[in-house]
């Protein structure tokens, strides 16, 4: 909710009506939709079962969710840190009985199915000779405040 919240200063992401004063998309609908596309990568017009949005719809709502995520978030979460950010977060988990913890990794492999044949070698990972991605986080306490 904090996310819909901080993008309802997008004009895209407030409630309006058409011009038949039919009500549209709400905020949360538009950002549900984006979700499930980011997270497990699924089709545009999968969401169409269960949020009742439109294929097109859908990947427009991903397109404005991921701008609005960069431009509202890029110099909070998304910068790399420095060494500030690293003694802070030592001191933090010294507190918390975790001396020497930064933080917490997780990572995920995704398949890539589409990737481009010329760029397979780079991708090619452990499971069955697939093109796989890794995506990894690291998460630190701060992110929850």
């Amino acid at each position: 909710m904090r996310i819909v919240n901080d993008l309802s200063c997008d004009e895209y992401f407030t409630l309006r009506y058409n011009a038949a004063k039919q009500v549209g998309l709400s905020p949360i609908q538009k950002c549900t939709a984006a979700m499930p596309m980011l997270e497990y990568g699924m089709r545009g017009d999968a969401c169409d079962e269960y949020v009742k949005i439109g294929s097109s719809t859908v990947i427009e709502c991903l397109k404005r969710f991921c701008d609005g995520v960069v431009h509202l978030y890029e110099g909070i979460y998304l910068r790399k840190s420095n060494g500030e950010d690293l003694e802070r977060l030592l001191r933090v988990a010294e507190d918390c009985g975790f001396s020497g913890m930064i933080g917490s990794i997780d990572y995920m492999h995704w398949e890539w199915k589409n990737c481009p044949v010329d760029w397979q070698g780079q991708f090619t990972g452990g499971h069955q000779g697939t093109a796989m991605v890794i995506l990894e986080a690291i998460a630190s306490f701060d992110l929850w405040i």
